[in-house]
């Protein structure tokens, strides 16, 4: 099919040169033979009377039409996949589709573990591809890699729509041996030990405690750092380390460690877990159904005063102000 002397199935050759910016990568990404992406380069050359890839050096790059041309094309194919899949009816229970979400060990421990059980349940042919965190979050949504994403508010792309749906405190997690640390943790000892603490992504990255804390001037004399949030608990059992973790998650890994859970010495603002898909999915039944079933369950998580206390000391959270959901709010 051609639109103005355009054939439009170059327009997926033309994304995948510009995102790629390799002959070879992008006849891979497409699945034609690298002398076909060289022919469908050529064709798209002479439309746009422009070179869009220009070589320097050894390596190819973007020419200044090529650079403008990115966003524009890479939001027409995404178009186009969100109206083609439009369906009069959706039936959850004949839905096929591979959804993607990215997300973090943290938001899988406390809240997408009940959104599994229940897509297993009502979609039992549908598969949830869950991709960890990483830096390329916002970019790898905005080029409809990945259906949803699982991130702090902090973090969220203002181009898409979003809702929140939980918050949570944070807490300091010990060794339930550590002899540094009476009953209350004060700022003095805080600063004192080592720490241990989470970067994420390639190339490693602080995460929302670690920006609010620095916001404070707060410096921790962090000695070890892990590639989660999960493994922090199990890391600092048997030493002196303090880590400062949310505490839905605490909470849980204290059930099955020897771990004590205390209130910080600094007040840190709750951080509010948000839900994030792209603009042209806002109409797509399966998306609306997924995002529904998430929205309610976030919606029914206890506030972080009603959470069940551990047996390893985590009696000290009952001091902590209790937190309420605040209305979800839309992009």
């Amino acid at each position: 099919m051609r639109f103005n002397r355009l054939d439009l199935n170059l327009l997926l050759a033309l994304d995948a040169l510009l995102e790629e910016q390799n002959i070879t990568r992008a006849a891979a990404r497409v699945n034609v033979s690298q002398s076909a992406m060289s022919g469908m380069l050529a064709r798209l050359r002479e439309f746009f009377e422009d070179d869009l890839l220009a070589a320097v050096g050894r390596n190819m790059e973007l020419t200044v039409l090529g650079r403008q041309l990115v966003g524009p094309v890479r939001d027409l194919i995404l178009h186009v996949h969100a109206t083609v899949g439009i369906r009069v009816t959706f039936d959850p229970a004949r839905e096929t589709r591979c959804m993607k979400i990215m997300v973090s060990d943290y938001a899988t421990e406390v809240f997408l573990n009940k959104v599994v059980a229940r897509v297993l349940r009502d979609a039992p042919n549908m598969t949830l591809d869950l991709v960890p965190l990483a830096d390329d979050a916002a970019e790898k949504l905005r080029r409809g890699e990945n259906d949803f994403l699982i991130i702090p508010r902090h973090f969220l792309d203002p181009e898409h729509p979003q809702r929140t749906l939980f918050e949570d405190h944070y807490c300091a997690v010990i060794w339930e041996g550590n002899t540094q640390v009476g009953d209350v943790l004060d700022a003095a000892t805080y600063d004192r030990l080592p720490h241990i603490a989470p970067m994420l992504g390639r190339p490693r990255s602080p995460t929302m405690e670690e920006l609010l804390l620095k916001a404070q001037n707060v410096n921790r004399r962090i000695r070890v750092v892990t590639a989660d949030f999960t493994s922090m608990a199990t890391a600092l059992v048997g030493t002196d380390l303090v880590a400062t973790m949310h505490t839905r998650l605490a909470l849980a890994c204290a059930r099955r460690l020897p771990i004590r859970v205390l209130p910080l010495p600094y007040a840190l603002p709750p951080m509010a877990e948000c839900l994030q898909w792209h603009r042209f999915q806002e109409n797509d039944p399966c998306h609306i159904w997924l995002r529904g079933i998430m929205l309610e369950i976030g919606r029914g998580m206890p506030a972080n005063g009603e959470l069940p206390k551990s047996p390893h000391g985590a009696n000290a959270l009952e001091t902590m102000p209790a937190m309420r959901l605040p209305a979800l709010e839309t992009a």
